[in-house]
């Protein structure tokens, strides 16, 4: 059977088939992961803010995309993921609240779903897949053994992308 393995806010896990890889509450975060199916060795990173820079040294590197994919990146390549064939699917990044005069930094999760993009594209790794925006939030699974990232939601249902 196998194991289920929980990505909590601002954390990363990484793992091979059959292992599955969830992290629950996705709202303006993202849920990124990355997967080789060849070795069938992948990731998955749960994001809070898109850019390291503006915060305290002593924060999390896992919380930022431009930190947090880098340091998954080379762990999964450690345990045997080749960097040419890695796939990188992303869900999250929702407008969770809504404000009259929203300013760009307001838009959190739009930045988020752009930031991971760009890393990713920075770092050579195909996005093939992305469920992200709107105003709900989402859990994120991604089963290892087959690489199908699942989204599921309270009132729009689940689905495989």
């Amino acid at each position: 059977m196998a194991d289920l393995i929980k990505v909590g806010m601002a954390d990363y896990k990484v793992g091979r088939g059959p292992s599955k890889l969830i992290s629950y509450g996705l709202g303006s975060c993202i849920g990124i992961s990355l997967y080789d199916p060849q070795t069938k060795i992948g990731g998955l990173l749960h994001i809070m803010l898109p850019d390291s820079s503006q915060a305290r040294a002593s924060d999390n590197p896992a919380k930022f995309a431009d930190t947090g994919i880098p340091l998954m990146l080379n762990d999964v390549i450690s345990l045997g993921a080749s960097r040419s064939r890695l796939v990188a699917k992303i869900a999250g990044g929702a407008q969770m609240f809504a404000f009259a005069n929203a300013t760009d930094i307001m838009r959190v999760g739009n930045r988020n779903a752009d930031a991971a993009k760009q890393i990713l594209r920075r770092n050579g790794i195909r996005v093939i897949a992305e469920d992200t925006g709107g105003n709900y939030g989402r859990t994120v699974q991604i089963d290892l053994d087959t690489g199908v990232y699942k989204v599921k939601t309270i009132d729009r249902g689940e689905k495989d992308i």
